[in-house]
């Protein structure tokens, strides 16, 4: 049996107790991988810098706190590529527990259009990703979509919306998480693969389940119905 459960945050906008709070709540419901569909890019950076100074329990970053980063670092660029459709060992889960710096490592993120990033030409605007054998598309904001990502992918996971939601437009799905910030609700979601099943789902920050799960089953043609 293949599984892959993918965590999806989106428009925290500096709220960086709301961003650590969602990755809390996915990754204590299984979350493997995350997405992070910006609303403020380098909130992801910023995160991580948080966690590993609460970490070092407030103390001065020194040079063999570097040495030792740099280490990790090499450590992790001298691994084998994982394909990301791929669950990770539950070995690399509980590193991730100890280790703010190699959280980054399982994460995507998208730029929005107020970012420099969403200017830099190495940075893509949309990004790319298998769930088992279907692809997704990944986007801030879904009117950056143009006709051939429709064409292409049959799941599409954006941010920009007030809370989460899951739209069907002929095979094509459409998800959102919602906002972590600038809503009623602070929202996250859970988009889960079990063989050829996909659920999609959304809490509140609180844990509370805000959208039910929802399945998607995947035909051999990869066109979608839901149930």
């Amino acid at each position: 049996m293949s599984q892959d459960v993918i965590g999806i945050l989106a428009d925290s906008h500096g709220d960086l107790a709301a961003f650590d709070a969602a990755y809390e709540l996915l990754r204590g419901k299984g979350a493997q991988r995350f997405i992070f569909l910006g609303g403020r890019y380098t909130d992801l950076d910023e995160w991580i810098l948080d966690r590993r100074e609460r970490s070092r329990g407030g103390r001065e970053y020194s040079g063999s706190d570097f040495i030792e980063d740099v280490a990790r670092w090499l450590a992790v660029t001298e691994q084998k590529p994982r394909p990301r459709s791929l669950s990770i060992p539950d070995d690399a889960l509980k590193s991730l527990e100890g280790d703010p710096l190699l959280v980054r490592e399982h994460f995507l993120r998208t730029p929005e259009k107020d970012s420099l990033q969403y200017r830099d030409p190495s940075i893509p605007r949309k990004v790319l990703d298998m769930v088992g054998d279907t692809l997704c598309c990944l986007v801030h904001d879904k009117n950056d979509l143009n006709r051939d990502d429709l064409l292409n992918a049959l799941i599409f996971i954006h941010g920009r919306e007030s809370e989460p939601k899951l739209v069907q437009i002929g095979p094509r799905f459409f998800l959102t998480p919602g906002r972590l910030a600038g809503a009623a609700e602070q929202t996250c979601a859970l988009l889960e693969r079990e063989d050829n099943e996909l659920r999609f789902s959304a809490f509140r920050l609180d844990g509370k389940t805000v959208l039910e799960p929802q399945t998607l089953a995947v035909d051999r043609k990869t066109k979608l119905s839901i149930k």
